[in-house]
């Protein structure tokens, strides 16, 4: 089912946005919503995905660390 949505664009862009579409055979609406579709279905990592493996451990030697460590690094 499509919905009607407002969406507020520059007045420069826009034109160039219509020929864009046109010139590619589909609408302005059609070329956005694949766009966010694209957009959408990206994955990105996690903050924790991003960062594993990133750092170095330390040379302490306790038991709460090497815990952490087997964990986190």
């Amino acid at each position: 089912m499509k919905r009607k949505l407002t969406v507020t664009i520059d007045e420069e862009l826009l034109p160039r946005a219509k020929a864009y579409a046109r010139a590619r055979g589909v609408s302005l609406s059609q070329l956005i919503e694949t766009a966010l579709r694209k957009l959408s279905s990206v994955e990105v990592p996690s903050f924790s995905e991003r960062w594993r493996g990133k750092f170095t451990g330390s040379d302490r030697d306790d038991e709460r660390y090497r815990r952490l460590a087997r964990k986190y690094l």
